[in-house]
């Protein structure tokens, strides 16, 4: 576990120094990076405008084998810069992690690792280069060995590098290489198998917009305007809809967007073809499917009541009125009445013409070498209709024979079957209301500004928010919704982000402060500039990742996929052993005939039986138990600002009994203030502030950028006019200590004392005591030298989280202990442990020292969750059992953890904890749910009780056992949605 915090440390380091390349080009603005970003990606797509030249960029991180000196790394780098097309490169020596950032226009990814082997070296680890991924609905899972099967189905397609299919959410999400293969070839294969697929999403859809096309008379205006739109710089896609006059454009947000499109459609247009495109918004297909599969099981059960109810009644309920039943017993020929006609007349429809899925689900799964429900209800519903066929027709030609027909058991039978999935489905559409809820967040439309060169507004229209482009200034009224992700450049507001954070209080805005798309503003008219548009905002990628989240399999629910593989067949040889069991013995006259009904027969009775076996014991609940439970716990997550990365994070959530707690950000607000500033040496003030601002400006460190913001202040204060603030050259960041960098020709550091032992600068007793000065008052002492001796230090001091205390204290009756591990001096982090109530702590911890003590933990058999936020916290992240991201923190520590808290709140730790608590034990009581109906009931269905008390499971109503037995734990699942957390910040 060390080496992957090692590794991730190395990647967090490196991705920073990537940014700074980044920020020193386009002008450090960094507001392009997503706030979320997808875990699973392989080869991740950073579209970056250099030099205001558009550009598409692709990052590729492998490593790297063979280093045997630190020159090496210098070596690779001076290499790969050669090669047109590449960005800029970062090689790692510690662990021989390289990151490449170039224009796949000018290069390719072989192209890179080809060049590493040419100097000499092995390229391992390497990604696989042009992986796309799609979202598909697959239609008529019923089980889990349905969602096997389309799983098994998907894997064996050459191409196909990963699939998950997830049986509630009916959905299945595939990686695959598209040289190889196509979403085509995929939807094939799943048709293949015998369920029914429908594209949602590909990688093409990330940014992609619909269309109406007005003044189109002909085919070749269709042309015209498709060919236009291809020669747009930025256009991925154009598909053109020549019935409905509509476009569908896939295109790259930092080149172009939908404004631009719909300008380009119509200067297309000249002289008498005027073209004119406007917004069109497709029906969501999701809802309309799942709408439709609603309709169609409600639709068929009425058909199916249509003739099971008279079934019920001339079998049922008319032979125990005799007045009224009589004329049922007419004989039309022979022995066969009209009652049985009837009952064959009516049942055939239900049982060839409504009842034609369950066939048709049969022949697929036999034909995958696998059984399902459809081959439990067929094989139920076949041997009632064909024995009564048998009895109907020996009827027909028997002037002696009289026998039982089971035409009501085969239509009711469907019709319970029917009804339970009627019910099931419109239960499991609630269990994604919280998702849809967040989808709906985002306003229709917004007030798109223009602005002159002096900020007066010049023109004001409203838009469509699908319209909204990156930098577009948008106007925001008292009580509107924000359209997208962007910047406050005029006005004060207060938002409420509820919505997106579960945070109730309103949030101040002010120029310069960020803003969430979907969340609302309350009082005052604010303008905000767009940075995040389309599925980089917020809460696209909450949706994203939620969905994601509701796709994975907990480990739990491996009980329930190892059952259904031989649950089935275990049923089947059941039944067949229930009506032998039966049979035998009443044939040989073992058990008295007056068990047996009337109008029955030993045969007969052992035929239902075995039915009922059939049927009661179908494995479908199981398969439900656990993915409606993570479905509704995950939506009810993020809409309180908990975003919990799949079924796994939520299980081993709940078997956490120690949080491990990061200081900086974390426990305290993160927003540390510099409260005083001492010089030990000849440099004057002005002098020592240039230096501290030259080597830290390149830190992402809270601290550091207080100590930068401080010394700035200082500088303008004893200098008359502003002056060109040096850079450090040679920056280089020491983990858990700080940063040194050159400054002209001298060497400054800024850090902590670890930082000036390791460098052997020496501490002097002057110093030493303003150090401890310092920590006694619960500050940070950040200690500055230049040319190996302590010039000045600067008094930081960052207030506690007023929740810390509370949430402590709830997580003890919890039964869980707290630890803090910072890297911060021992009398401060000892001083803060103390007042908000932590035992354990260990201070002056390095990165890798932070993974080594949850290692040290873990080794003890405790399940340990590890609380942070910055990429100092990433190995501790990835190696602790749970890892959970502060969401104000930075992408590397969102990407490391398992669950993201949105709101830098510490009450979610414990919402994350018992929310996990909760599902899981919600899981649980659905396998009690789910199994109860089969133990229950299979040994009612086979006749146990019916010797002693004559009770005994009709095959109808083992239909509805099984119906029940499915709606029962989407039902128990959705009582999830009442969850409520078990700390809120206003107790505190």
């Amino acid at each position: 576990m060390s080496e992957a915090g090692l590794a991730i440390t190395s990647i967090g380091l490196m991705i920073l120094k990537l940014r700074n390349e980044e920020m020193e080009v386009n002008g450090k603005d960094d507001l392009k990076v997503p706030l979320l970003q997808s875990a699973d990606s392989v080869a991740v797509n950073v579209p970056q405008p250099i030099h205001n030249e558009n550009k598409k960029i692709k990052t590729i991180m492998f490593k790297i084998k063979g280093f045997k000196y630190a020159s090496c790394a210098t070596s690779i780098e001076s290499e790969l810069r050669k090669l047109n097309g590449v960005e800029s490169v970062v090689v790692s020596p510690i662990e021989g992690q390289a990151i490449v950032r170039y224009v796949p226009d000018h290069l390719t990814a072989k192209t890179i690792k080809e060049t590493v082997e040419v100097s000499g070296f092995q390229v391992d680890e390497f990604p696989e280069q042009d992986i796309a991924v799609c979202r598909l609905r697959i239609k008529g899972m019923a089980c889990t060995s349905c969602s096997e099967s389309v799983e098994r189905a998907l894997s064996m397609i050459d191409g196909v590098k990963k699939a998950v299919v997830g049986l509630a959410l009916e959905e299945a999400k595939v990686h695959f290489d598209p040289n190889i293969t196509n979403t085509d070839h995929i939807i094939e294969a799943i048709e293949d198998t015998g369920f029914g697929a429908d594209l949602i999403s590909s990688g093409s859809d990330v940014n992609k917009v619909h269309l109406k096309l007005e003044g189109v008379n002909s085919a070749q205006d269709l042309t015209v305007i498709q060919s236009s739109l291809k020669s747009v710089e930025g256009v991925n896609h154009v598909e053109v809809d020549s019935v409905g006059h509509k476009v569908t454009v896939s295109y790259d947000p930092d080149v172009t967007g939908p404004r631009s499109l719909i300008q380009c459609i119509q200067e297309a247009g000249r002289g008498p073809n005027f073209y004119h495109a406007s917004f069109y918004i497709p029906p969501r297909r999701r809802e309309t499917e799942k709408q439709h599969e609603i309709q169609m099981y409600k639709n068929q059960f009425l058909w199916s009541c249509l003739f099971s109810v008279p079934i019920f009644i001339f079998s049922m309920v008319l032979p125990m009125l005799p007045p009224y039943g009589n004329w049922l017993d007419y004989k039309i020929h022979n022995m066969l009445t009209i009652g049985i006609l009837l009952r064959w007349i009516l049942c055939t429809p239900v049982q060839f013409i409504i009842g034609r899925r369950f066939y048709a689900g049969s022949y697929h799964a036999l034909r995958r070498r696998s059984a399902n429900m459809d081959v439990l209800v067929a094989l139920g519903t076949n041997a009632a209709y064909f024995y009564s066929v048998y009895i109907a027709i020996k009827a027909l030609t028997s002037d002696t024979f009289e026998g039982q027909d089971f035409f009501e058991t085969s239509a009711m039978l469907i019709s319970f079957i029917l009804l339970g999935k009627y019910l099931e489905v419109v239960a499991k559409g609630k269990t994604s209301d919280a998702l849809a809820k967040l989808t709906e967040l985002a306003p229709d439309t917004a007030y798109l500004l223009t602005l002159d060169v002096d900020g007066n507004v010049i023109s004001e229209m409203e838009i469509s928010t699908q319209l909204i482009q990156r930098n577009d200034i948008i106007k925001i009224v008292p009580g509107a919704k924000v359209p997208v992700d962007g910047l406050v450049i005029y006005g004060q507001s207060h938002v409420n982000e509820s919505m997106i954070t579960g945070e109730a209080r309103p949030i101040t805005k002010r120029p310069g402060d960020k803003v969430i798309g979907g969340t609302v503003n309350e009082n005052g008219r604010i303008l905000v500039k767009a940075t995040h548009v389309g599925s980089e905002t917020a809460l696209s990628q909450i949706v994203q990742l939620v969905e994601a989240a509701q796709l994975s399999r907990a480990p739990v629910q491996k009980l329930a996929d190892q059952i259904s593989k031989f649950f089935v067949p275990t049923v089947v040889i059941a039944a067949f052993l229930t009506w032998l069991g039966w049979f035998i013995p009443g044939a040989a006259g073992v058990y008295p005939n007056r068990w047996i009904p009337k109008a029955m027969d030993s045969f007969e009775l052992a035929l239902q039986f075995g039915i009922s076996v059939l049927v009661v014991a179908c494995p479908c609940a199981l398969g439900l138990a656990t993915p409606t439970a993570v479905m509704v716990a995950t939506g009810k997550g993020a809409s309180q600002g908990v975003l919990i990365k799949g079924g796994n994070a939520l299980e081993k959530a709940h078997k956490v009994k120690t949080v491990v707690f990061d200081k900086t950000g974390t426990l305290t607000s993160g927003k540390p203030a510099v409260v005083g500033a001492v010089l030990f040496s000849k440099f004057s003030m002005e002098e020592f502030c240039d230096m501290v601002i030259a080597a830290e400006a390149n830190s992402e460190h809270p601290i550091a950028k207080a100590v930068v913001g401080h010394a700035k202040k200082l500088c303008q204060t004893h200098r008359s006019q502003t002056e060109q603030f040096t850079e450090a050259k040679d920056f280089e960041v020491h983990p858990g200590a700080g940063v040194s960098g050159k400054v002209g020709e001298k060497l400054v550091l800024v850090g902590n004392k670890r930082l000036m032992w390791d460098c052997n600068i020496p501490v002097g007793p002057e110093v030493e005591k303003y150090i401890s000065e310092t920590e006694q008052l619960v500050r940070t002492c950040v200690l500055v030298a230049i040319d190996g001796r302590v010039a000045g230090a600067f008094a930081v001091t960052d207030p506690v989280k007023p929740e810390a205390a509370r949430v402590i204290s709830f997580l003890h009756s919890m039964g869980i202990s707290s630890i803090m591990v910072t890297g911060d001096n021992w009398a401060t982090a000892t001083a803060i442990a103390k007042e908000i109530g932590i035992q354990k702590v260990f201070a002056e911890t390095d990165p890798l020292g932070k993974a080594r003590k949850i290692k040290d933990l873990q080794t003890k058999g405790t399940a340990v969750a590890m609380v942070g936020d910055g990429i100092n916290d990433s190995p501790a992240l990835v190696a602790a059992d749970v890892g959970m991201a502060i969401g104000a923190g930075t992408n590397v520590a969102i990407e490391a953890a398992d669950i993201v808290l949105m709101k830098s709140n510490l009450e979610d730790v414990i919402t994350a904890i018992d929310l996990s608590r909760k599902t899981m034990s919600r899981i649980r009581l659905n396998y009690v749910w789910a199994l109860s109906y089969n133990v229950l009931g299979m040994p009612i269905a086979a006749g146990v009780l019916f010797p002693f008390t004559g009770i005994r499971l009709p095959p109808w109503l083992a239909g509805a056992c099984m119906a029940a037995s499915s709606i029962s734990v989407v039902c128990s699942s959705l009582l999830l949605q009442s969850y409520k957390k078990p700390l809120h910040v206003e107790d505190a």
